[in-house]
């Protein structure tokens, strides 16, 4: 397993739902010495309109994000495309349930890469993914979150569970602050992921 995963660990900060400000993610990634960041544009997933615009912006951005990833020496992710994770050549590719399989992205991605996986509150699912090569799962809601009201709750019993269980690093996410980040960690949790808790 790549060493790369030993980086998973404290705050997993994800790109907010707007523009990017590129100073402010700089500053909150040495502010907070953020280990991982993950690249996520949902803003024109709904707008099936200028769909080549919103591939270019996603390419200007990720290459920005690339940079200020390796100058600060802090893994960078991408969400759900593993097209663009190739191209940039980010260190790997977050994957939902209903995303491209482990094994594909592997194939794409090589041996090197950093693959997650969204578990949601499923033990089950986190247990087939290290199966299939998975570096890392992610379990939540573990706290109201208003990026994701909808979000299925995980309990804390759960990531404890789960953590006798997995060997590899888990991720919490949902809701997740400086408040109540150390609940997360303590019930089993490697390292946290941060939307409104840093851009807000």
């Amino acid at each position: 397993m790549s060493n790369l995963v030993e980086k998973i660990h404290g705050i997993y900060a994800i790109t907010p739902d707007k523009p990017l400000n590129f100073e402010q993610i700089e500053k909150i990634i040495t502010q907070h010495s953020i280990s991982i960041l993950q690249y996520r544009n949902k803003r024109h997933a709904k707008l099936q309109t200028h769909q080549t615009d919103d591939n270019a912006l996603k390419l200007i951005e990720a290459k920005k994000l690339r940079q200020l990833c390796i100058q600060h020496h802090t893994l960078f992710i991408i969400n759900d495309d593993i097209n663009l994770a190739q191209k940039i050549g980010a260190d790997g590719v977050h994957l939902g349930k209903d995303d491209n399989t482990i094994q594909y992205a592997r194939q794409q991605l090589g041996a090197d890469a950093i693959i997650g996986l969204s578990c949601y509150n499923n033990i089950d699912l986190a247990i087939r993914a290290q199966a299939q090569g998975a570096n890392y799962v992610a379990f939540g809601a573990l706290f109201p979150s208003s990026t994701k009201p909808n979000a299925p709750h995980c309990t804390l019993d759960t990531l404890t569970q789960a953590k006798k269980i997995l060997h590899i690093p888990i991720v919490g996410i949902g809701g997740i602050n400086f408040d109540n980040q150390d609940e997360a960690l303590q019930a089993g949790c490697h390292s946290v992921a941060m939307i409104d808790a840093l851009f807000k």
